[in-house]
This record gives C-alpha cells, sequence and structure tokens, in this order.
C-alpha cells in the first residue's frame, strides 16, 4: 500500500504558472529574472496558506536553473533543478524563524554567508516565519541584510508583517499577497478531482472554498476529508455534514415564512436547526449573510460580489424578485442588532426568536407605510377643530402615479359660523382642502397651516427672564453706617441661604461705599465670579432697603505678596537677623560661622 500524500503537499504549485491567484506576483518576479533586476532581498507577506513560501520556492529555483525557458520558468532538467527537487541543493537554504530565533542562529546564517556558491550562480536564503525573530537577532542581521555579497538574495516570508522592524522593511522588496478568491479555489479542487477520479459536485467545491476564507492550504485540508467521508464521491450534502455548515435551503424557507408573515413556521425552522446542534449566534450570523446577499442580488451590478454557484446564484435571484429591499434592510438591521446582544444575553435562544418574530411584522409595517394610513394621523384629524385650516395630501403607489400632479383646491364654508365685532376679532379665512392626484390611495389627514402674511411678523417673547435687576426713581442719599448695618443684614441672609462663598467673600475685607458705588476687595478671579453670580440678588436687597436704586458693585482683586518660608540655616539666621540685628554684630565679634 502506497503511503497518502495529502493534496496540499502532492499538489503544490512548481511553477510560477501553477501559483493560484497572485498573478499580480509571479508576473513581477518573472520579468525581475527576465531582465536581469533581481532585488537583494525580497518580503512576502499575506494570510496563512496563499503561496508565500511555494512562491519563495519557485524563484529561487528559478534564479539557479541553468535552462530557464523562454516562458521564464525553471526546466525542471538541470542539475540544480533535480537537486533542489530532491532536497540537496548547496546553493538554496531554508530557515525556520520560527525554531531558530536567536542571536546565535543568525550569526551562523552570516558565516555562511561568505561561502560562495559552489553550484549554481546565486546561493539563496529562505527565512520563513520572519517575524519569530528575536529584537536581536533582527539587529544582528541588518549590516548582512543591507550589503549582502553579490551572489547572496534573501527571501523573507511572513504572515504578520508589522511586527517586523521598519529597518528591515526598509532593505526588503515588498510583495503583499492576496486572500485566493472563491472561483479561481474551487475551479483548482475542480482540477485535483478531475486528476483523482473522484467524483464531485460544483455546489460542495464552492462551499469549501468559502468556508477555507482565502487560504488555499485549508481547503485542500477540508477536500481531502471529506474525500475520505464520502468514499470519494464528494457532494454537496457530504461537504455541509462534514463541515458542520446550515444548509442554503434552511434560510431561503424562512425568508419565506418571514414575507409570508407565518411566525409558526419560522420558530419551527430555528427549532430544527438547534436540534441539529448549531448554535444561535452561528445561526444568525448565517441569516444575515443571506440577507447581505439577497441585497446584492438586487442590483445587476453588484450581482458579481455574490461568491456561490450558479444554481444558488439562481435561486438568490429568484428570492430577491420577490421580496423588496425596504424588507431586506429592515430584516437585516434587526438581525445585525441580533447578533451584537446575543453574547451578552442570558436568555439567547430568546434573542433569536424575537429578532424572527419582528422580522414577520415587516411586511405588514411596509404595507401601512406605502398605503399611507396611520392610526396615529386619525386620531390627530378627530382632535383638530372644523376651523384649522387643514391640508390632505394623498399617497399613491408608485406604480399608479401620473407623470404630474396637478393640485386640485376646493373652498367649504366653515360649518359653524362665529359671530364676533369687527373690532375684536378678525374674519375666519375659509377652509381649504388640498387634494392631489386619485384611485385608491388616497388618504386624507389635517395638518395646521399658518398664514404667510404672519410668518415674518415680529414675535413678543413671553420668556421672563429670572433675577431681573430691580429699578425704581429713588436716589436717596446713603450714609455709610446704614449702608454697613444694612450689609451684615445681608451677608447673615447670604448664611442662612447656604450660600456660603458669597457670605465669606462678604466678611472678609470690608466693603468700601463711594457714593453709590460699593467697593469689594477679592482675591481672585474665581471670588469675583461668584460675586458676580449674586450681585444681582444683592442689589436688590441693598437698593430697597437703602431707599437708592442707583447702588452698584464693583470688585477689585488683591495683589498677593508671596512669602516664602526660610528653610536652609542661613536663611533661617537672616530672618532671625532682621529681627534682632544684635546677632550679626555678636557674630562677627567672635567671629562666627554658620553650620
Amino acid at each position: 500500500m502506497d503511503n497518502f500524500i495529502v493534496s496540499a503537499r502532492k499538489y503544490r504549485p512548481v511553477t510560477f504558472d501553477s501559483v493560484v491567484g497572485q498573478q499580480h506576483i509571479t508576473n513581477t518576479l518573472k520579468n525581475a529574472i527576465h531582465n536581469n533586476q533581481l532585488a537583494q532581498a525580497f518580503l512576502f507577506c499575506g494570510p496563512r496558506g496563499v503561496g508565500k513560501t511555494t512562491c519563495a520556492r519557485i524563484l529561487a529555483k528559478t534564479i539557479n536553473c541553468e535552462n530557464i525557458s523562454a516562458t521564464t520558468e525553471a526546466c525542471g532538467e538541470c542539475e540544480s533543478c533535480r537537486s533542489f527537487a530532491a532536497g540537496a541543493s548547496f546553493s538554496i537554504h531554508e530557515l525556520d524563524a520560527a525554531s531558530n530565533n536567536s542571536v546565535d542562529d543568525i550569526r551562523s546564517l552570516i558565516e555562511q554567508v561568505r561561502i560562495p556558491p559552489q553550484t549554481g550562480k546565486y546561493k539563496i536564503y529562505i527565512i520563513d516565519e520572519v517575524h519569530m525573530l528575536s529584537q536581536a537577532a533582527f539587529n544582528a542581521f541588518l549590516k548582512t541584510l543591507e550589503e549582502p555579497p553579490s551572489y547572496a538574495i534573501f527571501i523573507l516570508a511572513t504572515t504578520e508583517k508589522h511586527k517586523i522592524l521598519p529597518t528591515i522593511l526598509s532593505r526588503c522588496q515588498i510583495f503583499d499577497f492576496n486572500r485566493i478568491r472563491v472561483e479561481d479555489m474551487s475551479n483548482h479542487l475542480a482540477t485535483i478531482a478531475h486528476k483523482e477520479d473522484i467524483a464531485f459536485e460544483v455546489d460542495g467545491l464552492h462551499v469549501i472554498a468559502q468556508k477555507a476564507d482565502g487560504g488555499l492550504r485549508d481547503a485542500l485540508s477540508m477536500f481531502d476529508q471529506i474525500v475520505s467521508f464520502s468514499n470519494r464521491n464528494l457532494t454537496y450534502q457530504a461537504v455541509i455534514e462534514n463541515l458542520n455548515i446550515l444548509d442554503y435551503d434552511y434560510y431561503f424557507k424562512l425568508m419565506h415564512a418571514i414575507a409570508q408573515e407565518d411566525a409558526a413556521e419560522t420558530l419551527l425552522i430555528l427549532d430544527n436547526v438547534m436540534n441539529r446542534g448549531f448554535d444561535g449566534g452561528h445561526f444568525i450570523a448565517g441569516l444575515s449573510n443571506h440577507l447581505r446577499n439577497l441585497l446584492v442580488t438586487k442590483e445587476p451590478k453588484t450581482l458579481k460580489l455574490l461568491e456561490v454557484s450558479e444554481n444558488v446564484k439562481k435561486k438568490y435571484l429568484e428570492q430577491s424578485s420577490q421580496l423588496s429591499s425596504g424588507l431586506l434592510l429592515s430584516a437585516l438591521n434587526i438581525a445585525n442588532q441580533c447578533e451584537v446582544s446575543y453574547r451578552t444575553s442570558k436568555n439567547q435562544r430568546l434573542q433569536v426568536e424575537l429578532a424572527l418574530l419582528k422580522m414577520c411584522h415587516l411586511s405588514s409595517a411596509i404595507k401601512l407605510a406605502v398605503n399611507g394610513v396611520s392610526t396615529t394621523s386619525v386620531e390627530i384629524k378627530k382632535k383638530l377643530p372644523d376651523t384649522v385650516n387643514s391640508v390632505t395630501p394623498v399617497v399613491t403607489p408608485k406604480e399608479s402615479r401620473p407623470t404630474e400632479i396637478q393640485p386640485k383646491v376646493t373652498e367649504t364654508p366653515s360649518s359653524t359660523p362665529v359671530q364676533s365685532s369687527p373690532s375684536s376679532v378678525k374674519e375666519e379665512p375659509p377652509k381649504k382642502t388640498f387634494t392631489s392626484g386619485k384611485g385608491w390611495g388616497a388618504v386624507k389627514s389635517s395638518v395646521a397651516v399658518p398664514s404667510l402674511n404672519t410668518v415674518f411678523d415680529t414675535k413678543e417673547d413671553t420668556s421672563a427672564e429670572e433675577n431681573d435687576l430691580v429699578e425704581g426713581s429713588e436716589f436717596r442719599e446713603v450714609t455709610f453706617n446704614s449702608f454697613i448695618s444694612k450689609w451684615n443684614e445681608l451677608a447673615e441672609k447670604m448664611k442662612a441661604d447656604s450660600r456660603i462663598t458669597i457670605y465669606t467673600i462678604m466678611t472678609a475685607n470690608p466693603p468700601r461705599l463711594k457714593g453709590n458705588i460699593i467697593e469689594i476687595d477679592v482675591e481672585n478671579a474665581v471670588q469675583s465670579d461668584q460675586l458676580k453670580e449674586g450681585k444681582i440678588d444683592m442689589l436688590n436687597f441693598l437698593r430697597v432697603q437703602l431707599g437708592n436704586f442707583a447702588l452698584d458693585i464693583q470688585t477689585f482683586e488683591i495683589e498677593q505678596t508671596v512669602v516664602r518660608k526660610a528653610y536652609t540655616s542661613q536663611e533661617k539666621y537672616q530672618a532671625m537677623a532682621v529681627k534682632n540685628p544684635a546677632l550679626e554684630t555678636l557674630r562677627k565679634t567672635f567671629n562666627l560661622g554658620l553650620s
């Protein structure tokens, strides 16, 4: 019995043309080889399983090939190509940086670089997972990477480009690998299935390609697994059973039930899905993706964004034609909200069921919006008086609307005559009813419309200002004693009203009365602002009590002199000498010093 070789190894590309989904990379490398414009260092970065190491090996083999073909591919027959295929090449070295990430490993590599190639034109070093090198190893590698010998070429590969030092990036030609498209991956799997004589369904291969999420190696691993599971008969049903994927049919049935407003059927479909072992969060995420695909198929321009097989694409087109964009957008919004709140909910199944019930009532809500029938508008119309001007808008379905709508104005006299004198009440204008369009969609509602003649009239400001300053015509002369008496009384009043800040300011420094101006000293701008806030209340009290309505308050900030405390021995002595000059005489007499 022959040893089984997994498809990822057995069908690993050996030429540039056999690389899947990276034509922008392979074409650039082939042109560089053809024009002899090879860089000293290459950096291949991208997700896992997209061909970084494979392209590095093909590049290394092609550079040293003795008989490069006209299409810039390695011949596969020369001594260099045969030794590389057998893993015995002395000119091409592979290093796994994940297990050789120390400074000593890089120093050993640098020593090897100094030795010229024994066979071939170049000595090539492929360093995989280069982001795993330590900081010291990167620094040791810098000089050699920047100025290698003319025969040395470095090819670095990584999945995490952001972890590599900028000094390393600046010394390399960087190639970004793309995720492989679903269509390219499905075609490659079909090619392998034909070579292996495996029966398959295209829908099944598409599901594998979607599940792989852009990584061909993952797709080939799943392909081998399902081939063994299905006994070399790869069907759509076998794929969804083995990979634990929800069938498209569940979501198509679910959306049909939602469109029919069949809440019971939607709950039964959910119960069937969860009985098969699927998680509610997985279900609602799949429903969001299904709604997204339905919206994509609504527009022919975005149809190419649908990454499914042709059979499934036809089902999407058929169902999307039966559902409105408003229903799909509203359902997608509900599904998104459910997905966000699902993880934090204690009753997760109830969250999904509630979202499905909301979706089932979307059709009725949209019909009400289109027809223009609203309970609220009807109730408002009943409450409005007959004398209010009313406008009756008409909502007509889009299909039956005429190209031009001419409004028809009908004047009807008021049902109840209003008797009033001409001088006191203005004549009420006749009631106007506007009607536009015709047909089953006409709906009447009442809306108050103001007269255009009064739109620009100046309106009185009825809002009363609080804490207005009391004004008067009395300007009695105020003596200082009567002023101080009322000032102290006001301070106690502020204290009783729990306005302690103003009380403190009023009692901290004695006020001065100069004519009708009360001057108050404050220590800083904060106290000045506090006093301005209570200024109106203070003046209202003083003006009334003293009988002088010309009194006003002004604040003055006191300049604070900062007194520095003596800390050192010399500063303390100087402070003592200022108070007692005899100390200085004593010091000079006995020739004393400070310690």
